[in-house]
């Protein structure tokens, strides 16, 4: 099972806006108990964690506590709502990456209680396991070799064997970069982070990742440009960098995220990659987003746009807390239900009603921010054509921010799109960068290169 990556220059995988809905993926993905994502329903994906707490040997039985309570309190209520599937994600904690045995001790008990709850109750289940990327917890960091890279492929090896259904990961390869880009809105270097750094990252790791799922029965699920494009949005909800720098950011970590697909992965895509529905576009793959229900984690400005396409439903990641009616995972899971529930009666009502209703969800979001705006359907399309036409995740990445930057000029020339005069500002700054950037990746290498510093960077990690 892998994903098939148009050819450059080839049609997308979803080329017709009518075929562009959601639930609905070219390529399905199987998993676990009877799970089908892009199968024509929209099922949930409950992400939790925990409440604060320090992780260490006198307080493991506690983190044990919460986990058994978080897993049953949410399957039980997926019984009870009759959900048609239920994915499960566990996203580690640093602790349980940097000694896998926590991690995949939690893991084996959270697929227990899955396996339980389908021979009991009949419950569709699947269980995505996703370790953390702690390479960055050194600097400079060390991408290829290391304590942290060897005890992430010891955790990777052994998750088929804990009970894991799917692998995927949150990778952080040019943040090193990016970071510091982001706050100087500074597309040259961010190009050099996202089209130059993450894609040879994501190349090396995914071939790994892949490898060995092949060879464990995994499924190779996905990435998700979380460190970039959410890191952008989150400054950007907090006024500390322009929303059209998020919005561009946003098209731009698409092909970075291609790569896992072109290395092997098929899907759904991680629940917390907003860059889904372009992957979707040029990959078929079916794809987790997340929205007004991830809330808990963090506030954005594309709440309802976000669930248009998408084929998993996620609420991000909530800590086990009590609210009055449950605990916040069992709660999280409920919202979930519901709105799943709702789309997939719009898919049973009819084809067009679908489409009413994923118009209705773009509608309410796209002219009201330009990162919402790049999300919305047509405009995906269109910007997946300008996007897979090129050949290299360099000149993909180059074409994304060159032609993102045009989409929103135009979108506000055109009253498609509301900017403030700040912001209009910032987005005739970037045009004049993005008209700037070097056609070739080896002329950006030769323009970057003087200006990094090997204390913060080691190149050799990228194979530079």
């Amino acid at each position: 099972m892998q994903a098939t990556i148009p050819a450059p220059g080839a049609p997308l995988a979803i080329s017709a806006l009518d075929q562009f809905v959601f639930g609905t993926a070219p390529q399905p993905v199987r998993c676990g108990r009877g799970v089908v994502a892009g199968g024509g329903t929209v099922i949930p994906e409950i992400n939790f964690t925990l409440p604060p707490i320090d992780i260490n040997p006198s307080t493991w039985p506690e983190i044990r506590r919460h986990y058994r309570e978080m897993i049953d309190g949410v399957c039980q209520r997926a019984v009870e709502l009759e959900v048609p599937a239920l994915l499960v994600e566990f996203e580690t904690l640093p602790p349980m990456t940097l000694n896998p045995a926590w991690g995949l001790e939690l893991t084996a008990l959270l697929a227990q209680r899955l396996r339980h709850y389908h021979d009991q109750h009949g419950l569709k289940n699947a269980l995505r396991l996703t370790p953390n990327d702690n390479r960055d917890h050194e600097r400079p960091a060390r991408m290829r070799r290391g304590v942290y890279w060897d005890k992430m492929l010891e955790f990777f090896e052994q998750a088929a064997g804990a009970g894991a259904d799917l692998l995927a990961i949150e990778s952080t390869g040019g943040k090193e970069i990016s970071d510091e880009a982001l706050m100087n809105a500074d597309l040259r270097a961010l190009l050099f982070a996202l089209g130059v750094l993450a894609p040879r990252d994501m190349e090396f790791l995914w071939r790994a990742l892949v490898t060995i799922c092949a060879r464990t029965g995994l499924v190779a699920s996905g990435d998700t440009a979380c460190g970039f494009g959410n890191t952008a949005m989150v400054l950007a909800e907090q006024k500390l960098v322009p929303r059209v720098l998020a919005a561009v950011v946003r098209v731009a970590s698409v092909p970075r995220s291609l790569v896992a697909y072109r290395m092997g992965a098929v899907g759904p895509s991680k629940d917390c990659a907003y860059e889904g529905p372009y992957l979707k576009a040029i990959a078929g793959v079916p794809i987790a987003m997340e929205g007004r229900t991830a809330a808990c984690a963090h506030l954005s400005p594309v709440g309802n746009i976000a669930q248009a396409v998408c084929d998993c439903w996620s609420n991000e990641s909530v800590q086990n807390v009590r609210l009055l009616s449950a605990n916040a995972p069992t709660v999280s899971l409920e919202q979930l239900a519901y709105d799943c529930r709702l789309l997939n009666a719009a898919t049973a009502h009819s084809p067009a009603d679908a489409r009413r209703l994923r118009d209705w969800l773009v509608d309410s979001d796209a002219a009201r921010d330009p990162q919402a705006h790049v999300l919305r359907p047509d405009v995906v399309l269109q910007l997946a054509r300008r996007i897979g036409s090129e050949a290299t995740p360099y000149r993909q990445t180059r074409c994304a921010m060159i032609a993102a930057v045009d989409e929103l000029e135009r979108a506000q020339r055109e009253g498609e799109l509301e900017l403030p005069p700040r912001e209009g500002r910032w987005l005739h700054a970037l045009k004049q960068q993005a008209d700037a950037l070097p056609e070739t990746e080896q002329g950006l290498i030769d323009q970057m290169l003087p200006a990094i510093d090997p204390a913060k960077v080691l190149l050799a990690e990228y194979g530079l």
